[in-house]
């Protein structure tokens, strides 16, 4: 698909791609201090027109509502002071981030003079595809713009107001600090055509980056035809080892459980070593009275009141309060349980015992292994990277939380002084 100049006020789809290709080769000629800028400014705006933005999501969670969306969708929808100040402090954060762009990585001098490097470039136009998550309009468009990439954001329907007023100010922080309004795009047309359209903008789009369920990624594998990074689903695990302090082994379940629990690094599989499944699986319950429970035969022997768990319920992401427990022999037999109903997101042991730590570390196959803490801090911002664009649960490219560095890939530099190939 071509990428010549385009007009600015071309509605659909290619001439948005042609606009944010065309802005991300002015991104590339910019200094680090004027991406910065944008992003003070864009922070800048959403405090001072926080009304704006509240009013706009408070549209879509009525409409939300009114259509039955249940518990956990709304809070992944809902803003409020807090969260579009943390919004705003995420831009602040990844401003004062240290530029990837222009970063040597390695190189080497040939036997014939010639001066190898490796250097961090940007990837170009990020396409983004997400749902729901307003706060993801601002954290995606951040990152793309410190690592010098234009970025096309495309909502869900849902969350359409707010997506429009927050990108509309990120796009009036660029224009303050002189760079093209065009490097942050929103796609306004929320139906599954324009979906499938935008998942094949072929030499417009240089990265595509999926946010949401089953559903959404499953229509990437089968529509895509740009490079894509799978943002997985997060069927993560807790397993509590025979050497576990219990006292700690409850607080870390019942924050990786409860604390939010409709957010892809929550808990929704706990397994128990059976050495100590009667004196911490009833504790357990008794912490998070809220959570229904769905337990393997082991745990109902301990816990009769709990649910009898499926194997579907160990292969689900309940994004809810729900949480499947099942009571395992040994380490084997968790690593084991791991790997065949784990997607690869986040596994955390809790142990008291440097072999089983080191065994789990190394044997789980996950983008983030934790031990003795909980799987909630695999974020990009926890792990310092700042806000971070996804969580990749694949292998190639970028894996794990996935911030500026990875939104950037390597060119080589060959300097030479007149020399020619014999």
């Amino acid at each position: 698909m071509p990428s010549s100049p385009s007009s600015p006020n071309e509605p659909d789809l290619i001439g948005l791609g042609r606009r944010a290709r065309e802005a991300s080769r002015q991104l590339a000629r910019t200094s680090s201090a004027a991406r910065d800028e944008a992003l003070e400014r864009s922070a800048e705006l959403l405090d001072q027109h926080a009304e704006r933005v509240l009013e706009a999501n408070a549209t879509d969670v009525a409409r939300a509502t009114a259509a039955g969306a249940e518990a956990t969708a709304l809070d992944r929808l809902r803003l409020d002071r807090g969260r579009l100040a943390s919004m705003a402090d995420g831009l602040r954060q990844v401003a004062s981030l240290p530029d990837p762009v222009g970063v040597v990585t390695d190189g080497w001098v040939r036997p014939n003079g010639l001066r190898v490097q490796r250097v961090r470039v940007p990837l170009g136009v990020v396409g983004i595809i997400y749902e729901n998550r307003p706060n993801v309009t601002s954290d995606a468009a951040g990152l793309c713009l410190k690592s010098g990439n234009a970025v096309v954001l495309r909502g869900s329907s849902s969350a359409i107001a707010s997506n429009r007023a927050v990108a509309g100010l990120m796009r009036e922080g660029l224009g303050k600090a002189g760079l093209p309004v065009d490097a942050v795009g929103l796609v306004e047309d929320t139906s599954r055509e324009s979906a499938v359209a935008f998942m094949q903008l072929e030499g417009l789009i240089d990265c595509l980056i999926p946010r949401g369920g089953p559903s959404l990624l499953a229509s990437v594998r089968e529509h895509a035809t740009v490079p894509y990074v799978v943002d997985g689903a997060g069927n993560c695990h807790i397993y509590v080892d025979r050497s576990a302090d219990l006292s700690m082994a409850e607080s870390i379940v019942v924050n990786a459980k409860t604390s939010r629990p409709g957010v892809c690094n929550s808990a929704e599989t706990v397994l128990v070593h059976r050495a100590v499944a009667e004196a911490f699986l009833p504790r357990l319950a008794a912490a998070m009275p809220e959570v229904e429970l769905r337990g393997d035969a082991g745990t109902r022997h301990v816990l009769p009141e709990a649910l009898p768990a499926t194997e579907e319920d160990f292969a689900t992401e309940f994004l809810g309060l729900t949480l499947a427990v099942a009571v395992v022999d040994d380490l084997d037999a968790a690593i084991d349980h791991i790997a065949r109903f784990g997607s690869g997101h986040s596994e955390a042991v809790v142990t008291g015992d440097l072999a089983t730590a080191n065994r789990f570390t190394a044997e789980v196959d996950a983008a983030a292994v934790l031990v003795n803490a909980s799987t909630r801090f695999i974020d990009g911002e926890e792990l310092g990277l700042g806000a971070e664009i996804g969580i990749s649960t694949q292998k190639l490219h970028a894996r794990g939380p996935m911030g500026l560095r990875d939104l950037t890939s390597l060119k080589y530099v060959v300097t030479g002084a007149g020399q020619v190939r014999s």
